[in-house]
């Protein structure tokens, strides 16, 4: 089977070679005809000058096309940038008065270091099936939108377990003799950003901008995963009184080929009252523009 994976990379890189030896090819007849057109607008539009107006000036002539670098374009009015991942990490604010009683209800003798996360492994995967760029002022001022699913992930230190209280049937957390070589909270939203993107690089494929704005995600799937030498593998499923909206501040920055991108949730990612944790997420995203 390895050696299968080896041939099929070996062919893609071949493939993908003279595919791309095709695509510049093609990219660059395509740039001359492009060159040619707006040459011959320029010049139907000195024509129709009068006399006067074209007194002290010379005909227009535009930059050729091999001059224009690879990493040049002309914008579009809107644009399409189809599947964007974004690989980052994801952990929250806590403050939560474990104190309260509504926190006590919620996780009876709990404190912040129950909720303590492991860091390095609280990772945020996000996948957009689309993002849109609209162009409002000059193509420096843009509305940017698109619809994807982020998977938070919170890795926790301690060996705690979402549980149902047998009385109330109410969501409570409590702390578990077993010891967890690993526990997550798994969080799966479907979301919408809305942001106002400012290129500040409209004519390089790989400028410079930021983007601010906001996004509504939808609670689909929410789970704990715990593994331990006992049972092993065990997935529950349930809500476990988590908001099913998350509003959040979103940002990005792009400087050149490189995409920073994060978000800071509006509120708790709890529905009730106990626990006090506001998410947040910070990444690279792998994506045109």
């Amino acid at each position: 089977m390895k050696k299968v994976f080896i041939i099929l990379a070996i062919l893609c890189i071949g493939v993908k070679g003279f595919s791309q030896e095709d695509s510049v090819h093609s990219k660059k007849e395509s740039h001359w005809r492009k060159w040619e057109q707006m040459h011959r607008d320029e010049m139907e539009k000195w024509e129709k000058m009068d006399s006067s107006e074209r007194h002290g000036k010379y005909p227009p002539w535009l930059m050729p096309p091999h001059h224009w670098g690879n990493n040049h374009v002309q914008p579009a009015n809107l644009s399409t940038n189809w599947l964007i991942v974004d690989l980052g990490f994801t952990n929250y604010n806590d403050k939560t008065n474990y104190a309260s009683a509504t926190a006590q209800a919620f996780a009876p003798g709990g404190n912040s270091n129950w909720f303590n996360l492991k860091n390095n492994k609280s990772v945020d995967v996000n996948i957009w099936l689309f993002m849109q760029r609209l162009n409002m002022v000059k193509h420096v001022v843009n509305l940017k939108y698109g619809l994807g699913i982020e998977l938070n992930n919170y890795r926790y230190q301690d060996n705690i377990t979402y549980t149902t209280n047998p009385l109330s049937q109410a969501t409570v957390v409590v702390q578990d003799s077993i010891s967890y070589s690993k526990n997550k909270l798994a969080a799966d939203y479907v979301t919408v950003p809305l942001m106002i993107n400012f290129n500040f690089t409209p004519n390089l494929r790989e400028g410079f901008g930021i983007s601010v704005g906001i996004s509504a995600g939808y609670l689909y799937s929410s789970r704990q995963k715990t593994v331990s030498g006992i049972y092993g593998k065990h997935k529950t499923f349930d809500d476990f009184d988590l908001n099913p909206w998350k509003l959040s501040w979103i940002a990005e920055a792009q400087l050149g080929p490189v995409i920073l991108y994060g978000s800071l949730a509006t509120k708790s990612m709890f529905n009730n009252q106990g626990l006090d944790q506001t998410p947040y997420t910070f990444g690279i995203r792998l994506s045109k523009w």
